[in-house]
């Protein structure tokens, strides 16, 4: 670790950033680095507003990506660097509200059927039943899985919160195959060295599932956490338990998926395929 990453590093934990935010905020400092082949404390505003167009012409990363790596050099130059003021920026995003494409039931499964390999679909799996984001999933631990509870531990999620979230019984006998075939140690799927696995190569694999599944319509994998919410929906499970298992701060949060979902359908609908072992005692009444 450079002594300049130190630094960063400790300023972050002194003002009580959370780890994935730590982790994200070193690895934008390092991508600006590595572009222009110098120690971020010699680059000029001038050149870090040409890596930001970079981002966005040249690697057409979102506007919520670019944001992320302007407030890691915000941090940067201003907390750690001391910099009086920084005139990089990149304008405000406007939000369409759009409602987000629903997978159905159907779709999920065929689309987790038909992941690349057996560890793919497990993640994918995970994913789904479990309510996750991206990063979550990626920084799960094995010693997260309680079989005993039936529910996984979701540590430092987004905002640097602890919550848990259930493991549904087939999600459990997946789980199971998939450590007695890979044995992971410390994180349930270990990337490169030991670290977590990139969050691109779990996005690329959902992408090659869903091609290979033959879905078209748009969006991520966070397509998949919007599917367990409206599934769960649709199943019965009330707006307060939906938000505990998500993990969202606010109701109103939750309250889109009403949007998603026909409801005239909510109590009449069908126990899920992947998700009617979901839900333990406590969330079911």
């Amino acid at each position: 670790m450079t002594e300049l990453r130190r630094r960063m590093d400790e300023a972050m934990i002194v003002r009580g950033r959370a780890d994935r935010t730590r982790e994200t905020y070193l690895e934008a400092v390092t991508g600006l680095a590595k572009f222009y082949h110098r120690s971020p404390d010699q680059i000029s505003d001038v050149e870090v507003q040409a890596y930001l167009l970079h981002l966005i012409q040249d690697r057409h990363l979102s506007w919520s990506t670019c944001n992320i790596v302007v407030h890691a050099l915000r941090f940067l130059y201003h907390t750690t660097l001391q910099r009086d003021r920084t005139a990089f920026d990149i304008p405000s995003a406007r939000q369409p509200g759009r409602l987000p494409a629903l997978l159905s039931r159907e779709e999920v499964q065929r689309l987790i059927a038909h992941a690349a390999n057996a560890r793919h679909r497990v993640m994918l799996l995970t994913t789904y039943a479990a309510g996750l984001r991206l990063n979550e999933v990626l920084h799960l631990r094995v010693s997260d899985i309680d079989s005993a509870r039936m529910t996984i531990r979701v540590a430092q999620g987004k905002g640097g919160k602890d919550r848990y979230t259930i493991l549904s019984a087939t999600l459990l006998d997946a789980l199971r195959a998939y450590w007695r075939g890979h044995r992971p140690a410390t994180w349930l799927f270990p990337g490169r060295r030991g670290r977590p696995m990139d969050p691109s190569a779990l996005q690329h694999a959902y992408g090659l599932a869903k091609r290979r599944a033959g879905l078209t319509k748009p969006g991520g994998i966070h397509a998949l956490r919007h599917a367990f919410a409206t599934h769960l929906l649709e199943a019965g499970v009330d707006l307060y338990t939906i938000q505990r298992l998500l993990g969202h701060k606010s109701i109103s949060t939750t309250s889109r998926y009403w949007h998603l979902t026909h409801a005239s359908l909510t109590t009449q609908a069908a126990r899920l395929d992947l998700l009617a072992d979901a839900l333990p005692p406590a969330v079911q009444s």
